[in-house]
């Protein structure tokens, strides 16, 4: 695949903020503690060394080697697990919450980045080992968000009644949206693709998702962390008791927020009073406090002495909202590098002060890679329309104004605009050298003879699109294919819709090769 590069401004697809958190961290030190940046490696891996456990260290690989001996996986992961027993072995981190089928494509570019990044810090000879994790996100209960994929133009959704923890849905009702995908892939089962699909199964959808996620990556060595785990939450006690006593990251937050308006930098996140939910019965439930008490609805009212021992006999219950679930992240993992889109690295930005309350080690930030992939059948769009990739990030109807004014030598308007420009600057100055009083209807006039112009070329440029319009559709077309409802097409599209020829190992390695996790530019990919 051709590869080439523009800046993200260019393309208009990314906040001010997450462009600065690309290009210049520098501006943010105040709430990301280190820039990412190649050098800071060592400093950071240094503060989480003695910052880091080995009663922590040793239930993580003692859990994993529990979950990993449940499935059939890569000698590469296992020997990664092996890894973490040793002090001088730390770990890039990405995640997300469970989508259906990996969800958008982006969900592929967070993993891939975060296993090129681990990589290149084995290269570097810095005497520290470290190895890629990703974490599910599996008690998240936002249903509703990862429900349904986009795959060939058509959307695959699974129906059901469940709410709580996604990670906690039967699968059940599963096997009809997995039937769904694998009729898409019926006339090739022998594919990889077919394959991978119909071998996901499990207890639950977070068994089946880890299943999945570990099928596609094992091959790199991923490890992959589910935070709903009672060994984990034990680990996590002390702070979830200290935030029911205290309300520590609510306070945290609301500090960092105020140095935020005054940088106009906008909060993406709000804490809440307890940032805490309570699961029990496949339900998620916040925990409001009330005065003296807290509130469960369907569990109970609870003081401060209840509810504590409630968190003593069952930590496993208590599971952390936005605010804390990073917290909980980087308290179990000896991590020093979170990578995620432009927007979930933004909220980070407010939780630095929640960090430093607890005194964990507040890790380096990256933005991942972003992608735009074009196909052959674009690529040959393109050049019939002769248009280059800068071309793609203009708006559509800039687009096709720009084509139609491109491909019609007869409606070049640059002379005639300078006619009339002389024309009516000497009109203004012989009306005020005649009558000064009349300067305001001179430049009256003036506007009228150049909207009479913008006019004439309107109804000229009108006439020439429909001379022009198959090419103009195909620019519609064109421009819908790569960006599908008008949103970046690592948004919508489903990583297996590169896959239509059934190569999963292939198009995964495609994309591993072009990562480059110190890339700040967007990046083409061109087949």
């Amino acid at each position: 695949m051709q590869k080439e590069k523009i800046s993200r401004v260019q393309t208009n697809l990314f906040s001010d903020l997450s462009n600065q958190l690309v290009y210049n961290q520098n501006d943010l030190l105040e709430f990301i503690d280190t820039p990412f940046t190649k050098e800071a490696f060592q400093i950071k891996t240094r503060q989480k060394k003695e910052n880091y456990s080995s009663e922590i260290r040793n239930t993580l690989v003692k859990e994993l080697k529990s979950k990993y001996s449940e499935i059939k996986t890569n000698e590469l992961v296992l020997a990664n697990i092996e890894k973490l027993n040793n002090d001088m072995t730390y770990t890039v981190t990405t995640g997300h919450q469970l989508s259906l089928f990996t969800g958008p494509i982006y969900f592929i570019y967070k993993i891939l980045n975060t296993i090129k990044l681990a990589e290149y810090l084995n290269l570097s000879n810095t005497g520290f080992s470290y190895v890629p994790v990703f974490w599910m996100a599996s008690e998240d209960h936002d249903f509703e968000e990862i429900q349904s994929i986009s795959l060939f133009n058509k959307e695959i959704k699974w129906e059901t009644n469940q709410t709580g923890a996604v990670g906690r849905f039967d699968l059940t009702d599963f096997n009809l949206v997995k039937d769904s995908m694998l009729e898409l892939f019926k006339n090739d089962s022998d594919s990889e693709v077919y394959q991978l699909l119909e071998s996901i199964d499990g207890h639950n959808y977070g068994d089946a998702t880890f299943k999945l996620i570990n099928r596609l990556f094992e091959k790199y060595g991923l490890i992959i962390i589910d935070g709903d785990n009672k060994a984990y939450k034990e680990i996590f006690k002390p702070i979830i008791k200290n935030e029911l006593k205290t309300n520590f990251s609510f306070d945290s937050v609301n500090e960092t927020n105020k140095k935020l308006e005054i940088k106009k930098i906008k909060r993406q996140l709000t804490a809440r009073e307890i940032n805490l939910f309570y699961l029990h019965n496949q339900e998620r439930t916040r925990i409001i406090k009330e005065e003296q008490h807290y509130k469960i609805e369907g569990v109970g009212s609870f003081d401060l002495e209840s509810i504590l021992n409630l968190v003593e006999e069952n930590p496993e219950n208590f599971s952390p909202n936005v605010v804390l679930r990073p917290l909980f992240q980087e308290t179990l993992l000896p991590n020093i590098c979170y990578i995620g889109g432009g927007g979930e690295i933004s909220y980070w930005l407010q939780l630095k002060q929640v960090f430093n309350s607890t005194k964990t080690t507040y890790p380096l930030l990256s933005v991942r890679n972003s992608f735009q992939l074009i196909d052959s059948i674009s690529k040959k769009k393109m050049d019939k329309l002769s248009l280059n990739n800068n071309d793609l990030f203009k708006d559509t109807d800039i687009l096709k104004k720009d084509y139609v004014l491109s491909n019609s030598s007869d409606l070049d308007f640059e002379h005639l605009e300078k006619l009339v420009t002389d024309y009516t600057v000497n009109l203004e100055a012989k009306i005020q050298q005649i009558n000064e009083g009349l300067i305001n209807f001179g430049k009256a006039e003036s506007v009228k003879i150049k909207n009479q112009l913008n006019s004439i070329k309107k109804k000229l440029i009108k006439s020439e699109k429909e001379k022009n319009e198959q090419s103009l559709n195909q620019i519609e077309q064109l421009k819908e294919r790569l960006f599908p409802n008008g949103k970046p097409q690592e948004r919508v599209i489903n990583f297996f819709s590169i896959c239509n020829d059934g190569q999963i190992k292939k198009h995964l390695d495609d994309l591993y090769d072009a990562m480059d996790p110190f890339e700040k530019d967007f990046i083409i990919l061109t087949q």
